[in-house]
């Protein structure tokens, strides 16, 4: 039986409008540039989107210190509403790290709007307890490649 409430809850204010923030995560050149741990990449070529209800998000990642380490993501997508929320069940396999089996969550992404034009981004996941820590860790990483991808994508403005 799944459970009610998410292991994970992470929110997170990003130096970006929201339409941007959206499009780091539907967009498969976007998702490239900051996915996964430091030092980990996406092979563009292993990327395919169809970003609807109903739709799905593949990706692999690719470890940078063993490329032999493959992660093979599957998004089935139930809920979409553009700019606004991601929502689906995530399956992970391939060759991952010693210790950790292929594995299921339902994963909710919400875009807000945040004051001076940053985004609030409100993730929940429920997955097995015991990779709330490494995918918590995981999101951390990851956010730090994204806001340097943001800053770079963003024009600047004047404040």
């Amino acid at each position: 039986m799944r459970p009610t409430t998410p292991q994970l809850a992470i929110s997170r204010l990003f130096d970006a409008p929201r339409k941007l923030v959206y499009r780091a995560f539907t967009e498969p050149e976007h998702l490239a540039a900051w996915w996964g741990p430091i030092g980990n990449s996406l092979p563009r070529d292993e990327i395919e989107f169809d970003v609807r209800p109903g739709g799905f998000q593949r990706w692999t990642e690719v470890n940078a210190a063993d490329p032999g380490l493959r992660v093979h993501v599957h998004i089935d997508l139930t809920d979409v509403v553009e700019g606004e929320l991601i929502d689906g069940v995530m399956r992970v396999s391939g060759r991952l790290r010693q210790g950790i089996e292929p594995f299921e969550t339902r994963l909710r992404i919400e875009f807000h709007d945040d004051a001076d034009g940053r985004t609030r981004l409100e993730i929940r996941q429920w997955l097995p307890e015991h990779l709330a820590r490494p995918s918590e860790e995981g999101w951390r990483q990851a956010f730090t490649k994204l806001d340097a991808n943001l800053a770079n994508v963003q024009p600047t403005t004047e404040r």
